[in-house]
């Protein structure tokens, strides 16, 4: 051959059969699919009882399904020789564990493909069978279970934490059966600055008592690892929290702080809306026509949107619109301070003078003051501990909304959770170190 760099096609080396102890002897290549005849290359021909050497009794043929070639399903049939002790009479055949684990149909290769496919290609399951040329219940079961191996029964994923996030969401939307899930989040790294938030668990329900179970259930050196937890409004974490790790710092999210003053703000609207004309908004209406300017910052909105709020404080009738407004924008203010010093003396001083005690005709802003002052030290503390909010914990829940759209939605709890912790629990920082 005059290029040097070519040589005599090998199947067996093409294939990468030869990591799995097997070497190709004939081919069956068809539009549909591909069928490989293989054969073990270690002979295995001494008795594993009394170790005399075996004699070749017959063969039989076992069907693995291997990484597709070209997307079209491959699969290898494998001779495997029966041998008969010429001791003591036992008889085995050879051994096929470099290849495939005992009773599973797909091949080592197989299944790292269908993970790696799974997890970074995010591929449907129906998909990874048809490439398999297998069954989806097959594929589906050891894929998972191969997961559940390599990463889900690891417990060293649970070593280095010392940041953790919570939040729950509803992982189904059927009318019976527990609709939510609680999520712990890995967020060390974010906080350290080396890398990215990883989904560490998922338990089924949403209460004090099952993140307290969750909580209870590590080793007390880890729990006294623990520095702190990004959480949102809901009292239940923060007992748990406090009963089970008391030395966590609670940290309340911002972006639930500036949900709480947005909800104020909306129903502040609502309520002048129904006083003035006593019935909800239409198009017409200035206070319907101005609900997305009042949800935008300050220093973002347009001409028009200055124009349109201009007008609409311009009516008496609206002043407690626009107060409720201003300690929106308040917040919004106090997190977006690039420096988190003055940031957090601005967020104390809102929380001051709205939990102290506010005019009549305001009952929203009273009840936003009332919660912010309860939970004044986890709203504050986010301001002493940069890079520790729920903010990686609402992207991972994002993720896992795709991820129940790729699969056209679950009906099984612990297959849901199985896939989550493979799609976001740091898999593949394990497949690419």
């Amino acid at each position: 051959m005059r290029d040097a760099t070519f040589t005599t096609p090998d199947l067996t080396t093409f294939t990468g059969l030869d990591d799995l102890g097997l070497q190709t002897v004939g081919q069956c290549v068809k539009p549909d699919k591909a069928v490989l005849a293989c054969r073990v290359v270690a002979e295995d021909r001494w008795c594993r009882r009394c170790g005399c050497e075996g004699r070749v009794r017959d063969s039989t043929v076992r069907e693995l399904a291997h990484a597709p070639l070209g997307w079209r399903p491959t699969t290898l049939r494998v001779r495997l020789r029966r041998y008969r002790c010429t001791g003591c009479g036992h008889v085995w055949r050879q051994d096929l564990s470099c290849a495939a684990a005992p009773r599973c149909k797909l091949t080592k290769t197989a299944l790292a493909w269908a993970l790696e496919g799974l997890v970074v290609a995010h591929l449907s399951m129906a998909r990874i069978a048809d490439a398999l040329g297998v069954a989806w219940g097959t594929a589906n079961t050891a894929v998972l279970a191969e997961g559940r191996r390599v990463l889900i029964s690891d417990d060293t994923r649970f070593e280095g934490v010392h940041v953790i996030g919570v939040d729950e969401h509803v992982w189904r939307h059927t009318r019976k059966g527990d609709k939510y899930v609680t999520v712990i989040i890995d967020l060390t790294g974010v906080r350290d600055g080396t890398g990215t938030a990883r989904l560490l668990d998922m338990i089924d329900g949403r209460s004090k008592a099952v993140f307290k179970t969750w909580l209870n259930q590590r080793d007390q050196a880890w729990r006294e690892g623990i520095e702190a937890i990004a959480m949102d409004g809901f009292t239940g974490f923060k007992t748990a929290a406090a009963e089970e790790v008391p030395q966590a710092v609670a940290v309340m999210d911002p972006f639930h702080v500036v949900h709480l003053a947005a909800d104020a703000l909306d129903e502040c609207r609502r309520r002048t809306q129904r006083d003035i004309f006593g019935r909800r908004g239409r198009t017409g209406d200035p206070l319907y026509r101005a609900r997305r300017s009042l949800h935008t910052g300050a220093e973002l909105l347009n001409d028009k949107q200055k124009a349109r709020l201009q007008d609409l404080f311009a009516d008496e009738r609206h002043t407690a619109v626009e107060i409720t407004w201003s300690v929106y924008q308040r917040t919004i203010t106090a997190y977006r301070a690039p420096d988190r010093t003055a940031g957090k003396t601005t967020m104390t001083t809102l929380i001051d003078t709205i939990g102290a005690g506010v005019p009549a005709g305001l009952p929203e802003v009273a009840r936003l003051g009332r919660t912010l002052r309860k939970r004044a030290d986890d709203i504050l503390a986010f301001f002493d501990r940069p890079g520790t909010s729920n903010g990686p914990t609402e992207a991972i829940n994002g993720r896992l909304e795709h991820l129940r759209g790729i699969a056209l939605g679950f009906r099984n709890l612990t297959h849901y959770i199985a896939r989550s912790l493979l799609e976001a629990g740091g898999f593949k920082r394990h497949l690419h170190p």
